[in-house]
């Protein structure tokens, strides 16, 4: 009878075994929605290889950092019948009547309208920004001068000195009586305290976090970042490019030094379009659409296109790396590229190496001191290849570089929030202005200039130099980008 009951009794191993079998069955499962929706074949061989071979650590890591589309964001744009669908039909009609037709001249520009879903718009005044004391005085001034609405969003906001100067001064705009807009990112903005925010919202300012977690699909997930950093003001100005809200970009960081970084005023319609952007993902946090005017000012004087090209994981493209990929089509003398974090897709990787086959004078200037070690490393991976095809690659020394931005000739130029990495081709919500200006890209090439007075560049003998450990690292770093 004993020897019945111990017989009966379930084996340790055989609950192993059982766990063991339910763990490969949910990676089988989650590497076949891996396989249908990853956009980049590496990433998905990645996630399909980890997933059945290391399920209990992959499938946990997968359900948090490897989706590849947004859902419920996307449902949300794509249905013509919502609230959010009929509302962006009628302002993008009310947009279009002051798009200029001159741009459809070029097959070039028509590309990246397609990607925008919007027209180049006309008649606006653009001032470029470098570093942090001349933008957060524009930034501040606008505020200040706001008399009816200020639309405020950013990826990072610090409770530190700059932060506290931006929620002061929001408070005092909300007491005025002028409505006040303020959308964060809850995975950039996470060491943001709540008091912070508790302040804000007790002086009458409306405060919402983007809520990249919201919807069913979304629950776990880590990989959708908001970063995009838009201030529009009464809809007559507008404010965007790569500064976040933080001390070390006026003051420097402890660690790599001074911030060197890049933003953009715009006034005139072209903000109109920012302010549809913000919109956008306003409703997205909080299913309300507020009532903000829509009617474009028109600086006298000035008659600058610019396009507003957002960008993220809810678009139908790749619509960030197609930009990009066109910019470079489109160069016939020069494209001249910053960025912090450079690891671009294939798609543009070839584009850079084609144009600087072709003649075209390709420049890039990244970081000498990095703030991402991944990043860093990856970008080794192919830098050399790069070089042996003539593209020219700058480190800035003086600090770090943080900025966001591309010379095409001496026709036009983009000032955004989009790094050439993975994360800002596929995963993160993302917004660039394009500004179609010979006086405007003079401005962009005298900064760049300066910006390259201050770098090092990059000569082929020294990659051969990094030891065995470097280059390792260097594919690792880079095998792990689609992923990540």
């Amino acid at each position: 009878m004993g020897n019945k009951r111990e017989r009966l009794k379930p084996r340790p191993w055989r609950k192993l075994l059982l766990l063991v079998g339910i763990a490969h069955l949910i990676g089988l499962i989650s590497s076949l929605d891996a396989m249908m929706s990853s956009r980049t074949s590496q990433g998905a061989v990645a996630w399909i290889v980890s997933l059945n071979t290391l399920p209990y650590v992959a499938v946990p890591a997968y359900w948090v950092f490897g989706r590849a589309r947004f859902q419920g964001y996307v449902s949300a744009r794509r249905d013509e019948n919502s609230v959010l669908g009929q509302a962006l039909a009628e302002k993008l009609a009310e947009l279009r009547a002051h798009g200029v037709s001159a741009a459809h001249a070029d097959k070039h520009l028509l590309g990246v309208e397609q990607l925008a879903k919007l027209p180049f718009l006309g008649g606006n005044r653009v001032k470029l920004l470098i570093d942090g004391e001349q933008t957060f005085e524009s930034l501040f001034a606008g505020i200040e001068a706001a008399e009816r609405y200020l639309l405020v969003q950013f990826y990072i906001v610090r409770a530190d000195e700059v932060g506290l100067e931006l929620q002061a001064r929001l408070i005092e705009k909300a007491k005025e009586g002028v409505e006040v807009f303020f959308l964060y990112d809850e995975i950039g903005s996470y060491a943001l305290p709540n008091r912070y925010l508790q302040t804000l919202e007790e002086a009458g300012v409306r405060v919402h976090r983007f809520h990249s977690t919201r919807g069913a699909g979304n629950r776990f997930q880590l990989n959708f970042r908001n970063h995009r950093k838009i201030v529009v003001a009464d809809g007559e100005r507008a404010w965007v490019g790569g500064l976040n809200v933080g001390d070390e970009y006026l003051k420097g960081h402890p660690r790599i030094g001074p911030w060197r970084d890049t933003h953009l005023m715009i006034e005139g319609p072209a903000a109109l379009a920012l302010q549809l952007v913000f919109l956008e993902d306003w409703y997205w946090a909080t299913e309300e659409l507020p009532e903000l005017p829509w009617s474009p000012v028109v600086p006298s004087g000035h008659g600058t296109p610019v396009l507003i090209l957002p960008s993220g994981p809810a678009d139908r493209f790749e619509t960030a790396s197609l930009m990009i990929q066109q910019a470079i089509h489109a160069a016939h003398e020069r494209i001249w590229i910053s960025s912090p974090y450079f690891v671009p897709d294939e798609g543009v990787l070839s584009m850079l190496k084609l144009a600087a086959l072709s003649g075209v004078e390709v420049k890039i200037l990244i970081p000498e001191r990095p703030d991402n070690l991944l990043t860093y490393f990856a970008a080794y991976a192919f830098l050399d290849s790069l070089l042996n095809a003539g593209v020219e690659v700058y480190r800035y020394e003086e600090g770090f570089l943080h900025g966001k931005a591309f010379l095409v000739d001496d026709i036009g130029a983009g000032v955004g929030t989009v790094n050439l990495d993975n994360r800002s081709f596929r995963l993160n919500f993302e917004v660039t202005a394009l500004v179609m200006d010979p006086g405007f890209a003079a401005e962009v090439d005298s900064m760049f200039k300066a910006d390259f007075s201050r770098a090092r560049q990059m000569q082929p003998e020294e990659l051969d130099d990094k030891p065995l450990w470097h280059r390792v690292a260097a594919r690792g770093a880079y095998l792990l980008a689609p992923v990540l």
